[in-house]
């Protein structure tokens, strides 16, 4: 025996849902028994929005029973049956929650009917309840009110089960091992036994292909089921979109937050907050003019060749100038500090070109140096993909470059050992974060200084 059941929400969520209107329908498989249909005061304000969906408003439900005074009505409907919905973990989560607010356990079979369409029925395009019925051309009137949508979704079940190999199908997402009535409607069991237990990240794509979320893992599958698992309100609308999901291996945990990092801030997923923000970077170098004399300045990190050191304001760099411009007596107009063509009145024998240039850059130069120190190149080894290959992760000057993934008997002593298999990234305020925790929390035994190398900047 199944119940057919459909509800309309305040749409806040699994937790902070309530229910506004509840429709049974008792199927024996063939034809409907039962029915039960009642709007539901919710006890808190119906959002504008939910009423232009459902045309249920506050006045509807004013004088319409409470939830735990129906509950003894569902509870018998609902026993010894088959819980049935499309999209199911939504409609049993929030009734579940409603019942747990009243100090009942409530727990039924499930079964979906969008994951037994997908199955029976593949190929379409959409497995929304309209788009679905609209496809197999199942009338449906009172769209968005729950007698409207459970019935139609009775119609739905009945011609399912009448589809070859329906019954086998049943029995299979109703066996408590099968994992089926926990995965989203859109997601096959199929799919989520093909992840890795491996380290990497994962990305979560809806029924366009377009990546909604971005994840890393140490266990991608173990982490992946775990959002399935999780009733959040954000969760529970995430898992509703998931039609496929894929993943890139890392081989450790280092590399999975920054290939994590990069993937975010390259797709920009919308349901990703943390590393969406973008925080330009700029660089401090210098250059020589045309009489041989070394100035120091700032630009964009993308327009600088070699960096002397990053930040992520103009302001930082320009404090940071003037240290070194005290520090080593130099000047702020050839540190760019000072505008126009006119005499520095900081240091008037340089800017007439009075004292030596040799002099002068020479305390340039000491002012690179002190601010390179600190700033090293280096390797950092971890596990590769497989146990035959390393993943190195390649810093320069104190700026990450990017990560390999080289077999391990390949000797690398030097950046420029790596310049052909390094899959080039930028450094942001995250990745720097990254490397750097990491450094706190495995010290040096996992670094491997190297000369410098002539690597380009990752645009």
């Amino acid at each position: 025996m199944y119940t057919i059941i459909d509800i309309e929400t305040t749409g806040n969520g699994i937790k902070g849902n309530k229910i506004t209107e509840i429709a049974i329908f008792k199927f024996d498989g063939t034809k409907v028994v039962d029915e039960f249909t009642s709007l539901v005061n919710p006890e808190c304000e119906i959002p504008y929005f939910i009423t232009g969906l459902t045309g249920i408003d506050d006045n509807m439900v004013r004088n319409a029973p409470l939830f735990k005074d129906i509950a003894h009505k569902i509870l018998e409907m609902t026993k010894d049956c088959v819980f049935v919905a499309h999209s199911v973990n939504f409609d049993y989560g929030v009734i579940k929650e409603e019942f747990r607010q009243i100090g009942v356990d409530f727990i039924r079979k499930k079964l979906c009917t969008v994951r037994l369409a997908r199955k029976l029925v593949p190929g379409l395009n959409s497995y929304s309840l309209g788009k679905l019925c609209s496809s197999l051309r199942i009338p449906i009137t009172d769209r968005h009110r729950a007698r409207g949508d459970a019935k139609a979704t009775v119609v739905l079940f009945r011609l399912l089960l009448q589809k070859p190999m329906a019954q086998q199908l049943v029995g299979s997402f109703l066996n408590a091992r099968s994992q089926e009535a926990t995965l989203p409607p859109l997601v096959s069991k199929e799919m989520v036994d093909h992840l890795p237990q491996k380290p990497g990240i994962y990305y979560f794509k809806n029924n366009a292909g377009n990546i909604i979320y971005v994840g890393k893992a140490i266990n991608i599958k173990k982490r992946v089921l775990g959002h399935f698992y999780d009733k959040s309100n954000k969760e529970s609308r995430m898992c509703r979109e998931i039609a496929s999901i894929d993943y890139e291996l890392s081989g450790n945990e280092l590399l999975a937050l920054l290939m994590e990092s990069a993937a975010i801030k390259r797709h920009f997923p919308p349901y990703n907050r943390a590393q969406k923000r973008f925080a330009k970077a700029y660089a401090i170098f210098s250059y020589e003019d045309r009489n041989g004399l070394q100035h120091l300045a700032y630009n964009t990190l993308k327009n600088v060749h070699e960096p002397i050191q990053v930040f992520y304001n103009p302001t930082d760099c320009r404090t940071f100038l003037k240290q070194l411009c005290d520090t080593f007596s130099l000047c702020p107009k050839y540190c760019h500090l000072q505008n126009g063509n006119g005499l520095c009145t900081h240091c008037a024998d340089s800017c007439e070109k009075t004292a030596s240039i040799d002099t002068y850059n020479q305390k340039v130069d000491k002012a690179i140096l002190s601010s390179r120190q600190g700033k090293i190149s280096y390797l950092i080894k971890e596990k590769g993909r497989t146990p035959q290959e390393d993943a190195l992760i390649a810093v320069k000057d104190g700026i990450y470059q990017g990560y390999a993934f080289i077999d391990r008997e390949m000797p690398i002593n030097s950046l420029e050992d790596l310049e052909a298999h390094i899959i080039k990234q930028k450094n942001t305020l995250e990745t720097e974060s990254i490397i750097g925790g990491y450094l706190i929390r495995k010290g040096p035994s996992k670094v491997q200084p190297v000369p410098k190398m002539p690597l380009a900047n990752p645009s």
